[in-house]
């Protein structure tokens, strides 16, 4: 069976950067393990699956090469871009259907997709000896002003503050330990960042999935919205209506993702993330 894939990249900052997904519209009866036998062979850390929904406008479902997920930003840019470059869909808004649950996603005018994602959920807070071991960095090297927490805005991620952009660009992680500690906390990954900026954002970002096949990734617009919650709550979001996060520089990919947060008093009411994506073409996966 031969499966067409279109690829695109999400959230560049250049025609360089930004984040690759493939984007299937075509979905016919392709099993889950068809869809994540395509993901595996389109090679990209997340591919978008569009099906028909009986309850929103559409219902997308994304998958590594390892297996689903509940939601992946960069992916659902990818795949509203992808509908309106085609005619398929207009600017305005749409549902969408997924694993984390129904959620809306706004095409605006400048072409830039906001997706809404779940509202904030906030879990443990973890030590910072082990957390370090497994970035194979010193505990010092940590911003001790904030803490390390797992954060869910659709997917739990552990997010680790460190202090300056060249620690965090220093940083080569233990992929098993990664994973592992990954695993035991039911988290997809680490999501490190820093509040030291390249052009006055509201934070620099690393992303690493090893647990799912994704050593690094240079743009995670889940991630993204989970970090602007916890900044939120930490006091260290000035500016909510406008947070923009800078990603995969170390990996020659600058990305930008634009995260707002449509807040009352200390209440967190609405998790806008949002970007643009660029078309680089389509490949044929061919499937048993």
């Amino acid at each position: 069976m031969k499966v067409k894939v279109y690829t695109l990249n999400a959230f560049g900052k250049t025609s360089e950067g930004g984040n690759p997904a493939g984007v299937v519209l075509e979905t016919g009866d392709l099993s889950p393990e068809q869809m994540r036998e395509v993901a595996a062979k389109a090679g990209f850390s997340e591919t978008a699956f569009v099906e028909s929904s009986e309850c929103a406008d559409f219902r997308v479902r994304f998958f590594t090469p390892a297996g689903e997920v509940d939601l992946c930003g960069h992916a659902t840019i990818a795949t509203y871009s992808l509908m309106l470059m085609k005619g398929l869909i207009n600017v305005g808004k749409y549902s969408q259907e997924t694993l984390a649950g129904q959620l809306n996603v706004n095409i605006r005018k400048d072409g830039r997709v906001f997706m809404e994602q779940s509202l904030p959920s906030f879990y443990e807070v973890l030590s910072g000896t082990e957390i370090a071991e497994s970035l194979n960095i010193p505990e010092n090297v940590l911003n001790e002003e904030l803490p390390i927490q797992i954060v869910s805005t659709g997917l739990k991620d552990i997010l680790v503050p460190v202090r300056t952009l060249k620690d965090l660009h220093q940083i080569h992680p233990d992929h098993l330990m990664v994973s592992e500690l990954s695993r035991t906390y039911n988290a997809v990954g680490y999501h490190v960042f820093t509040l030291e900026t390249l052009s006055g954002s509201t934070a620099h970002c690393r992303n690493f999935a090893p647990l799912y096949d994704i050593p690094e990734e240079s743009a995670t617009g889940t991630s993204s919205g989970a970090l602007a919650c916890f900044l939120f709550r930490q006091g260290r979001a000035e500016n909510t209506g406008n947070m923009i996060f800078e990603q995969g520089y170390s990996m020659n990919k600058p990305s930008e993702i634009f995260v707002e947060l449509a807040t009352e008093g200390d209440r967190i009411l609405r998790v806008l993330v949002g970007g643009k994506a660029l078309s680089t073409g389509e490949i044929t996966v061919e499937i048993e």
